[in-house]
């Protein structure tokens, strides 16, 4: 079955100053994320309580300098990031990244 345009990334890579990253989907729409951002919406169990879904991490316990060391493909629906406070536990499914731009992009750009 495939996939919907708009989860499906076309490109993915830092922006031109190398500060935010950049989703270029399938659909045409041009992402930039903030890495600060995302790292404090870190979708893993050790960010956000499994049972109750509520959000452990606060922005006030990331660093306004977190950046990703390392960006890895999970499969062919998700991306990880090494992130330079040490964590690499997060799975960023294309579908939560693009959500997360959807609802949010305006505000973090």
């Amino acid at each position: 079955m495939a996939r919907e345009l708009r989860i499906e990334p076309d490109e993915i890579g830092p922006t031109e100053d190398g500060t935010q990253l950049r989703i270029l989907w399938k659909d045409g729409v041009v992402a930039i994320y903030v890495p600060r951002y995302l790292r404090i919406l870190c979708p893993c169990a050790g960010c956000v309580d499994e049972m109750t879904g509520v959000r452990t991490l606060t922005p006030a316990m990331v660093n306004d300098a977190v950046y990703p060391m390392a960006i890895h493909y999970v499969g062919r629906y998700a991306i990880q990031f090494m992130w330079s406070d040490g964590h690499s536990t997060g799975i960023y499914t294309f579908e939560y990244l693009r959500e997360i731009w959807d609802t949010e992009g305006e505000k973090i750009e």
